[in-house]
């Protein structure tokens, strides 16, 4: 192997790495707060679109709850046309009936995140979203911090948080519903007090994870579970086809809202909801 010295090591890992956040990061079109099913999507398509796009996870690594299927075991499932998403990742399907597609859950959750990659989205891991930035009743961006300082006792974290801006914001925070939950907190926005995942109910939870998946405050796009938390929709339990779907509704969203103009369909198929 190459002789290299130890410093030579650290100088290449924190030049890149702020050459990156500078370049790439701090000044993006589209931030994702989420990289489970619903956020890795949103940011493939939003970054395949043509938009600077970055994922931020507070995980160290990403995929959310895609990793393990129902009760611990890894499979996970899909319903048609939600399946064509990962056709396009390249993960491999087996279809067990009419359009229900199950999958190995390792598989599915590396080639998402590695499609999303490839489509130029960078991911900001172990980093938690503190706050947004507001303007004049406009969101511009997102309020950042390493996760794991703030898992320190509270007299040792008196630590400012950096920004990143953006043009859209999208919460794919899941059952936290994270940033609608903060401008709730601060009365701007006129709904009740989000009240999590209704019981179970996979058809209707589907269909209204898409539906739900909307710009909630100017500049926010609420996608996926979040949405379905905001409003008590009905959770989905283990199969992911309605958060894919609302991953890529969340995308066309914000490419039009970016650039003025409607998407109909962004792939090989539409997202009807």
């Amino acid at each position: 192997m190459t002789s290299l010295s130890e410093i030579h090591i650290t100088k290449t890992i924190v030049n890149e790495f702020l050459d990156d956040f500078i370049q790439n990061i701090l000044d993006s079109d589209v931030v994702v707060i989420g990289s489970g099913p619903c956020g890795v999507t949103a940011a493939k398509y939003a970054a395949e679109l043509g938009h600077k796009t970055v994922m931020i996870e507070r995980n160290i690594y990403g995929g959310g709850g895609m990793w393990q299927g129902g009760y611990l075991m890894p499979k996970n499932t899909v319903r048609a046309p939600s399946h064509k998403i990962l056709e396009e990742c390249g993960v491999k399907l087996k279809e067990v009936e009419e359009g229900l597609y199950v999958c190995d859950s390792f598989e599915m959750v590396s080639k998402m995140l590695v499609s999303a990659c490839d489509a130029g989205a960078k991911l900001l891991n172990s980093t938690n979203v503190e706050d947004l930035i507001l303007k004049e009743d406009h969101v511009e961006g997102v309020v950042i911090q390493w996760y794991p300082v703030q898992q320190m006792p509270k007299f040792i974290t008196c630590m400012d948080p950096i920004a990143i801006r953006s043009k859209v914001v999208i919460d794919a925070t899941g059952h936290d519903s994270a940033m609608v939950r903060r401008l709730w907190q601060q009365k701007r926005l006129s709904i009740e007090e989000p009240p999590g995942c209704g019981s179970l109910w996979v058809d209707e939870a589907e269909k209204q994870t898409v539906e739900l998946t909307h710009e909630i405050y100017p500049g926010l796009i609420v996608a996926g579970m979040a949405a379905t938390s905001t409003y008590g929709a009905p959770r989905m339990g283990p199969t992911f086809g309605g958060m894919l779907l609302a991953g890529k509704k969340a995308a066309e969203l914000a490419h039009e809202k970016i650039s003025g103009i409607k998407v109909e369909s962004t792939g090989r198929f539409a997202v009807t909801a």
